[in-house]
């Protein structure tokens, strides 16, 4: 099975948006910031919640476990679901065994998937304030070419033409999931999953247009991350995540642990994230939540990411790994950072055997 961690190791529509112009197409290289449009803040309210059922068995060699992994994001839909509708998409072929698992709540739509990454192969969506919304898209490669994606990467698209909403696309290469935007303006990411020639050729400062652009944002800033470590090369969403403007959370070991780039490579991002400034000019405060260490799973390739949660209408659903005081501060911090928000804890240790989380897991489509 293909870690994330490391490798080689019938719904109605908003009608409001049908009548967007057609700014879309690759043909065009037109982006969302010059038509208007921006990426709004996760904990903004939401319309819905769209998931991908995990299928391919290139992917997943395992039947036993691909159906532990499937119950496990049938889980987050079904918690997501007592707040807010949810999407799960997925071929029609798996409708039948996935509805045992899945809450009556949720839709399902005949849109074909390998993996269960919504938050870096599903639709982005992008608003423009006046009511509008299009889907930015972000030409998703398979994490430079580490996958085999190919009804994975069709979905954005299909998903936009089913609801039929606009495509803004000017040539970025990437995932969603390696990039945090505050809403307001800012975005921070690790270099190492956007310069890259996997992903996008040229400079730094071309890839960083690009994404201002295609997310509707006027600030960048950057830590290096790692490259070549994991399939993603290094998402910041298992790291660190906007809970409000100037305000980021941040998952911390407690010391750089000699031979491991990834203590390292997060002090190094919180140095950097804690001497800049966001785009209006503000520094950032930075709340630490600790790593759980005392963990049900215990193996380089988990990933125990309490940050990795999804903010949905009225919840915050995260992530608890069996260590009882990680975790309970883990849900303390969340309540004081979402206040108003219940804070729904699942186990879905399958996610984080395959290198991601229940962010990773889960794409919002913004109310308008």
């Amino acid at each position: 099975m293909l870690s994330r961690r490391r490798f080689a190791k019938g719904t109605a529509l908003c009608g409001a948006t049908a009548l967007l112009p057609r700014f879309a197409g690759a043909d065009e290289m037109i982006s969302a910031r010059a038509a208007g449009f921006r990426l709004p803040a996760e904990d903004d309210p939401h319309a819905r919640t769209f998931m991908q059922w995990p299928v391919n068995r290139r992917v997943y060699t395992d039947g036993v476990f691909l159906g532990m992994l499937q119950q496990s994001i049938a889980d987050i839909a079904n918690a997501i679901a007592e707040f807010e509708p949810v999407v799960m998409l997925m071929d029609r072929e798996f409708e039948s065994a996935a509805r045992r698992k899945l809450s009556d709540a949720i839709d399902i739509w005949d849109v074909p998937t390998d993996d269960l990454w919504a938050r870096d192969s599903g639709p982005m969506f992008v608003v423009d304030g006046n009511g509008g919304m299009a889907v930015s898209h972000l030409n998703f490669n398979g994490w430079g070419g580490k996958q085999v994606h190919g009804h994975d990467g069709a979905i954005a698209r299909r998903v936009a033409e089913i609801m039929d909403l606009s495509v803004f696309d000017n040539g970025l290469v990437g995932e969603p999931g390696g990039v945090e935007a505050d809403g307001h303006g800012t975005l921070i990411a690790h270099e190492s999953s956007w310069v890259n020639p996997n992903r996008n050729a040229g400079s730094r400062t071309k890839v960083e247009q690009l994404l201002l652009d295609a997310l509707g944002a006027e600030k960048m800033v950057w830590a290096p991350g790692i490259a070549g470590a994991d399939i993603t090369d290094y998402h910041i969403d298992a790291l660190a995540r906007f809970t409000a403007p100037g305000t980021i959370v941040i998952q911390m070991p407690e010391d750089i642990v000699p031979g491991d780039p990834w203590s390292k490579a997060a002090f190094e991002t919180h140095d950097i994230l804690a001497a800049a400034t966001d785009a209006r000019g503000e520094p950032f405060e930075l709340v630490v939540l600790p790593e759980p260490y005392d963990t049900r799973i215990r193996s380089d390739d988990f990933v125990a990411s309490y940050v990795n949660y999804f903010v949905c209408n009225g919840a915050v659903i995260a992530a608890e790994f069996g260590d009882r005081e990680a975790d309970a501060i883990a849900r303390d911090t969340l309540a004081e950072l979402y206040p108003g928000r219940e804070i729904v804890m699942l186990d879905v240790d399958p996610v984080g055997e395959v290198g991601g989380g229940i962010h990773c897991a889960t794409r919002e489509q913004p109310a308008v």
